[in-house]
């Protein structure tokens, strides 16, 4: 049986990609904490990786693992290299010793997000903004110097079984008859789902590389507020504010992308046999099983 081993199994992507391969292979599961079937592992530890990745031999690597809190990692950016960049590299050094496909989820932040004409393909120029985006991209590079087969899905705007913005949102909804949420930023909602039949389609193929992630079409985060409330049954009024306005309430919260649409260009030149659902189809799916 296939053996895969997958850091940050208990945050909303882990658990996803684990209920979509199910049992059909082996996964050795580690994440920051240990607990019962999982194993602590600090990947920015090149002899915790390499002791780990020995003993196992895995036929893939999943790298769910990552320091996301992108006000956190403004404040605090060599943790955020630790994390997001020296951990992917230890990663990547193992993987290539052993054998292993190394699977790396990176994200849209690695671009400036300034206003385009177009969605980001994975040829465009890259120039992140935040302290983030900048690990995260740092990640990415290490990746390609040291791993041999390798998988870079770059994503957005992620939720799932887990810590998101829907989940804030509707626990806001509880204590307050109006919130308010920036309308100039525009990306798409992600579903952990669908991203994890992304990875698992890609992970079964010799198609390496670098790949955008996410589900299709659009909207800015004051809709997508609306769309989650209208779902979920709530009446709470959503006031659309500018990011300038945010950034006055908020002083201390770190530069988010302005355009963050990407465009999933290169599984489109490599298959036709897999692509990403709607972003409101599958967000649908996510609050009916919410809501249950």
């Amino acid at each position: 049986m296939k053996k895969i081993l997958i850091t940050g199994c208990n945050g909303q992507l882990g658990r996803a990609i684990q209920k979509e391969y199910g049992d059909t292979v082996e996964f050795i599961r580690t994440d920051m904490i240990d607990g019962e079937g999982i194993t602590k592992l600090d990947i920015s530890n090149i002899d915790n990786v390499m002791e780990m990745v020995r003993a196992t031999k895995p036929d893939a690597i999943i790298n769910c693992a990552a320091m996301t809190n992108v006000d956190g990692c403004e404040a605090n950016e060599d943790a955020a290299y630790k994390a997001n960049a020296i951990g992917p590299r230890n990663l990547a050094i193992a993987s290539k010793e052993v054998g292993s496909r190394l699977v790396h989820i990176s994200t849209d932040y690695v671009f400036s997000g300034e206003a385009s004409d177009h969605p980001r393909t994975e040829f465009d120029a890259v120039s992140p903004i935040s302290a983030y985006g900048r690990t995260k991209l740092a990640g990415e590079n290490f990746v390609k110097e040291f791993a041999d087969r390798y998988f870079i899905l770059r994503t957005a705007w992620l939720y799932g079984d887990g810590r998101n913005f829907v989940k804030t949102m509707l626990s806001l909804a509880d204590n307050h008859d109006e919130v308010s949420v920036v309308d100039d930023q525009v990306g798409t909602p992600t579903s952990a789902v669908e991203l994890s039949k992304m990875i698992r389609f890609l992970e079964g193929t010799e198609n390496y590389g670098l790949y955008h992630a996410t589900c299709e079409g659009d909207t800015n985060w004051a809709d997508f507020t609306e769309e989650i409330y209208r779902l979920a049954g709530k009446s709470t009024k959503v006031n659309h504010v500018s990011s300038a306005k945010y950034k006055e309430m908020n002083p201390a919260s770190a530069d988010r992308p302005a355009y963050s649409i990407l465009d999933n260009y290169m599984l489109r030149l490599v298959t036709d046999k897999f692509r990403m659902a709607d972003w409101h189809d599958a967000f649908e799916v996510y609050m009916r099983e919410l809501n249950k």
